[in-house]
């Protein structure tokens, strides 16, 4: 039942495995950049003797000073002088290093979300770290040291968006394809794809951030919630996320992004409607609950034998009918088990060739799939998120990131005897 696939044979030499499309293109969508730096070693990047340049504000925007003829009244990015949320003033760089660690992992999250890109919110948030950094002179305290961490990400966010197209997952790019069709197989550069999110390695909280905020932290990072945001205009997308995910208020939404609390409100309104359209009628946070661990450790173990035993009946009994399965870089994507029983996602080949680790991805349950090398080891092939309805799964993003894996504390390689399948998935 697998497809035929059309490209160069794998690294192994095998001639199939449980995603048939992942084993022919190992690699090929995972020598993504790696981060100039790490998010935990951000911090130790900063310099400890580094005065703010001449004309930064304590937004950490850039501004031209009064006698070179800027008129800061028209940078769109400046912090608004009638903010009133009050903080001590006088942040010194021991108060930096003291205050900033606090805030380290949501600030990270949010560039994830306004970018939906993990490489880009590392740089995003490096980025946040230094302008904050060279801003702490000029720092007024008009503000909490949140509400002024998360204007600078902001902007730095609004920037990044500035000089690049919008980030979408395959199933934004059109109707579903035949798997047999050459759509199926063409792709799109790295940098037009979203990619998944480790919000449980990089220790995003659960909960909502505030009495304000309409989404928990982990449901504003699931799957469609962020292909949903890429949807909106950068102001608008800006405005939903501190609004109904970081629980800011208007008056300091609108003093963030330098614009009228009418404006922001205008935004939010508009902002909802595209993102309510796009979302599914319950979360996968709602859902995951409903099902509960027990179950769902049980039910993943299913699945995770199904593919490593090579048995396509039984994988296509817990997909969903209308299920979809997507592959980025590839920009075709199919709806429905007749059209997945024909696709990359199906076992081929000799059962033993796979093996998979469960992980945690956008706040979903995710497997990372592993492909029997040369030399005995099993090498990473791809990170599949899965989404579930019920107790079925109704959606399979298999992301061919390879790289990526450590990121989520998945190892580089797997020995024959290390724990896998079912007994990994039930731990």
């Amino acid at each position: 039942m697998a497809r035929t696939l059309r490209s160069p044979e794998p690294s192994s030499g095998t001639a199939g495995h449980g995603h048939g499309g992942h084993q022919d293109r190992r690699g090929e969508a995972g020598d993504r950049r790696q981060p100039s730096v790490t998010p935990p070693a951000l911090l130790d990047t900063v310099p400890l003797r580094l005065a703010a340049a001449p004309g930064t504000h304590d937004d950490g925007a850039f501004r031209p000073p009064e006698n070179a003829g800027g008129d800061e009244s028209r940078v769109e990015d400046s912090m608004s002088e009638r903010e009133e949320v009050l903080a001590p003033p006088g942040l010194t760089p021991a108060d930096f290093e003291l205050l900033v660690p606090a805030h380290r992992a949501e600030l990270h999250a949010h560039c994830y979300r306004m970018l939906g890109s993990l490489y880009d919110a590392d740089d995003a948030l490096q980025d946040t770290l230094l302008r904050a950094w060279r801003a702490l002179p000029a720092f007024q305290g008009r503000s909490s040291v949140r509400t002024w961490l998360y204007r600078i990400a902001t902007n730095v966010c609004l920037d990044a968006i500035a000089r690049r197209r919008r980030r979408v997952l395959p199933t934004d790019c059109g109707p579903p394809t035949d798997p047999d069709d050459d759509e199926s197989a063409r792709q799109l550069p790295a940098a037009a794809w979203i990619e998944p999110y480790p919000e449980e390695a990089l220790g995003v909280a659960d909960g909502t951030a505030g009495p304000e905020a309409r989404y928990e932290r982990r449901e504003a990072l699931e799957l469609a919630f962020v292909a949903a945001l890429q949807h909106l205009a950068p102001r608008r997308r800006s405005v939903l996320v501190m609004r109904e995910v970081l629980g800011f208020s208007a008056k300091e939404t609108a003093a963030a992004l330098g614009v009228t609390v009418a404006s922001v409100n205008n935004s939010l309104l508009r902002a909802r409607k595209t993102v309510e359209e796009r979302l599914p009628a319950r979360t996968q946070q709602a859902t995951l609950r409903i099902i509960g661990d027990a179950r769902l450790r049980e039910h993943v173990g299913r699945l995770v034998g199904a593919f490593e035993n090579g048995d396509v009946d039984a994988v296509l009994r817990l997909l969903a009918e209308d299920a979809t399965f997507a592959m980025p870089p590839y920009v075709g994507w199919t709806r429905g088990r007749a059209a997945i029983a024909r696709s990359w996602l199906m076992p081929a080949g000799p059962p033993s060739h796979l093996r998979y680790l469960p992980a945690r991805a956008n706040g979903q349950l995710a497997l990372g799939a592993y492909l029997l090398d040369r030399d005995g080891c099993y090498r990473p092939v791809a990170l599949d998120v899965l989404t579930f309805d019920e107790e079925l799964v109704s959606a399979v993003t298999a992301f061919r990131m390879p790289a990526i894996f450590r990121r989520f504390d998945l190892p580089d390689r797997l020995t024959a005897d290390h724990p896998y399948g079912h007994a990994a998935a039930l731990q």
